[in-house]
């Protein structure tokens, strides 16, 4: 549709419409240009929005000015009771309320009715909200949240209400917020079984303690010997329970750490006496000084002949960590998982540090805590493994886990045993739930399923409309978009090596790559294959993760392909700097360079159609051709920079035209070349950086 056309319909003058288009960034040329349908629906919007407004505004003025004119002429006593009936009548239908500050909504919103309360046009609206990077047409409705976000920036304040079909649900609303602020009674609380974590260094004999204390073959079966899940068992020791979680110090215990959960009451770091401190070693002990949790030492693998606990203690020194023996704080026992040496001693000092923390729970109250782990199983369906923090878990509980909720029922311990109850400080397989919730959600048990119903509706309808901004991605490709997001070049990567020695090497290397233009951050590194939790880290920071001399442990190509991460296994360590180095250059914008090739005059111009002009020219230096770009030079001022149309030799097209020859050049884009202006012709080469 063209301007005019569209000027008629509406009932403006073309004018006032090009006014209105060119501030909204349209081109338009003149009153016969053509507009595209986005641009035809919001000028509709627009002059609809005034007309309506002009239109609600008269009857206004008039109902100001008739009363005062009867007050004038009629008695007092009249005039007081003859406006109040026609303030009566002037009532709208729908209750209005009384301060113009406030926007009140009733179930949802759109675009165009926001915009209406906001008194401004809803194309400035729609433009709005492309700032925030929403994209939302005229009657879109839009999420509650984001309605209120607009509205507080534009001084209103905002009153919600549900629907009425709604309205029973949102009167639950002050029961749920009962239930969360439900408080323990210092008489109701008993002591509890302490929650213990065994983190450190891969094959530092976690999983093997562990195994011989509760006296299964739990390291037998796991791939490799390291343990590719997360599980959690209860103990009985001299009559009393401790619970074990068998080294969740990478994927949940990050999770539920960053969740600000202190899961763990005890976390004892297993080191081996032969290896001493590793790189996953210090990474363990910062997580469980960071979640603020007691620390025990075990000391294992002391049968072995190259063991030397003593190296270990000086090694702990060295972290600011002293063990009692030498005259610090901290706990620490000589164990060996292979002999069942010092297992005992530890768990003595486990239930010693219970005694002394005094952990208490109210086993009377409804259930909550925290996933450790979940799964979609066979038969089963989806599973969660939970740790029960505090309160009774049920079968037959309304329980909200993560954005799911759903009835228990049937919940298994860690022997494969079905049981009707759970206790705090006990973990438990729960079955009952529609999805599968991640590690590290909370979980917590409600009066009611509808309550329940509620809260996870609104956290999936979170979900769903939070995500605006896409998926996270770590790609090559990724990575050149900071080229526009920052100002300060970085490359994340994640470094994993088969050993010590060749990881020292690699990040040595890595650190000798000096460049003032892009920096090179280690964001993690480490020994052996890469995890699906180097694969999230790596997610998380933006990074990529490469591998030397290791594989990749199951499920890694498909954390990567849902996280959009990139990972490189190489052999070869100068491939693995080369390649980084190459990366890092090609984050650089190229070096775009300009190359004057010629000059011409323009002498004469030939209008061809109603737009289009052609510029007779004589080539007063160097030389053209149709691939090089043109200035147009009027009075030493630019006028117009822009590729060639077209380039003929008399009526014939050329491939170059040379100085002293003469030539027919179209500009694209710019009719207005005038004679006597000056050609400039050059063309952009593109240079890659260097570091």
């Amino acid at each position: 549709m063209k301007v005019c056309d569209l000027a008629k319909e509406l009932g403006v003058g073309n004018q006032q419409l090009m006014t209105k288009l060119t501030e909204l960034g349209v081109e338009i040329n003149n009153h016969e240009s053509a507009i595209e349908e986005e641009a035809i629906e919001l000028m509709r919007e627009e002059f609809k929005f005034k007309a309506n407004k002009a239109d609600d505004e008269k009857p206004a003025a008039k109902s100001a000015i008739k009363p005062a004119a009867k007050s004038a002429t009629k008695p007092a006593a009249k005039s007081a009771t003859k406006p109040e009936k026609k303030e009566e009548d002037a009532i709208p239908e729908e209750p209005v309320s009384n301060d113009d500050n406030v926007i009140r909504v009733v179930g949802g919103i759109t675009v165009k009715e926001l915009a209406a309360q906001l008194n401004m046009p809803p194309n400035k609206l729609v433009a709005e909200l492309m700032g925030m990077k929403i994209l939302a047409t005229v009657t879109e409705r839009l999420d509650t949240s984001i309605a209120r976000q607009i509205a507080e920036r534009h001084g209103f304040e905002f009153s919600h209400e549900k629907k009425a079909a709604e309205h029973s649900e949102s009167m639950n609303r002050q029961a749920i917020e009962e239930e969360e602020e439900e408080e323990d009674r210092p008489e109701d609380l008993e002591m509890r079984p302490p929650i213990v974590t065994f983190l450190g260094h891969v094959d530092h004999g976690k999983t093997s303690l562990l195994d011989n204390i509760k006296d299964t073959a739990v390291a037998k079966g796991e791939s490799g010997g390291i343990t590719q899940h997360i599980g959690a068992y209860s103990v009985e020791v001299s009559g009393r329970s401790i619970t074990f979680l068998d080294t969740p110090g990478h994927e949940a215990f990050n999770s539920m750490r960053a969740r600000g959960a202190n899961l763990t009451d005890i976390a004892v770091i297993v080191i081996a006496a032969d290896d001493g401190i590793m790189p996953q070693t210090k990474e363990a002990i910062r997580f469980a000084q960071e979640a603020d949790v007691t620390m025990l030492v075990a000391i294992n693998k002391t049968d072995l002949p190259g063991a030397d606990p003593n190296r270990v203690k000086q090694q702990l020194q060295a972290e600011g960590l002293t063990t009692e023996d030498w005259g610090g704080e901290l706990v620490s026992c000589e164990v060996s998982a292979e002999t069942g040496d010092g297992i005992n001693t530890l768990l003595e000092m486990i239930l010693l540090q219970a005694d002394v923390l005094e952990l208490k729970a109210n086993p009377t109250r409804r259930a909550f805590g925290y996933v450790i782990e979940s799964q979609l199983e066979a038969g089963q369906g989806p599973t969660a493994n939970v740790l029960v923090c505090n309160g009774t878990l049920k079968i037959g509980d309304f329980a909200l886990c993560g954005q799911y909720c759903g009835r228990v029922k049937a919940l298994i311990d860690d022997q494969g045993v079905s049981v009707k109850t759970r206790g705090s400080g006990y973990a438990i397989k729960m079955l009952g739930l529609p999805g599968v919730p991640e590690a590290g959600s909370q979980f917590k048990v409600y009066s009611s399923e509808k309550n329940a119903r509620i809260l996870s509706e609104e956290m999936q309808h979170r979900e769903k409309t939070g995500n605006l901004g896409g998926n996270k991605e770590s790609s090559v490709e990724a990575l050149f978009k900071q080229i526009e997001e920052s100002r300060e070049l970085e490359l994340n990567v994640v470094v994993k090596a088969d050993t010590q020695g060749s990881l020292e090497a690699i990040i040595d290397s890595l650190k000798k790559i000096k460049s003032s233009k892009v920096g090179l951050n280690i964001v993690s590194s480490g020994t052996g294959n890469i995890t699906v939790n180097d694969i999230k880290h790596a997610g998380s920071s933006g990074s990529l993760v490469y591998g030397f001399h290791v594989g990749k442990e199951p499920g890694v190509k498909a954390a990567a392909k849902h996280e959009g991460v990139e990972f490189f296994m190489l052999d070869i360590i100068y491939e693995l700097i080369d390649q980084i180095k190459a990366i890092m250059t090609e984050m650089l914008p190229p070096l775009i360079e300009e190359h004057g090739r010629g000059k011409a005059e323009v002498k004469q111009v030939f209008p061809v159609g109603k737009k289009e002009r052609i510029a007779g020219c004589m080539m007063i230096s160097g030389y053209t051709t149709p691939k090089f770009k043109v200035r147009v030079v009027r009075d030493k001022e630019n006028m117009y920079e822009g590729p060639i149309s077209s380039l003929k030799h008399f009526q014939d097209e050329a491939k170059q035209i040379k100085e002293g020859q003469e030539c027919g050049i179209r500009i694209d884009g710019f009719p207005g070349v005038q004679e006597g202006d000056i050609l400039e012709f050059y063309e952009l080469e593109s240079k890659k950086q260097a570091l």
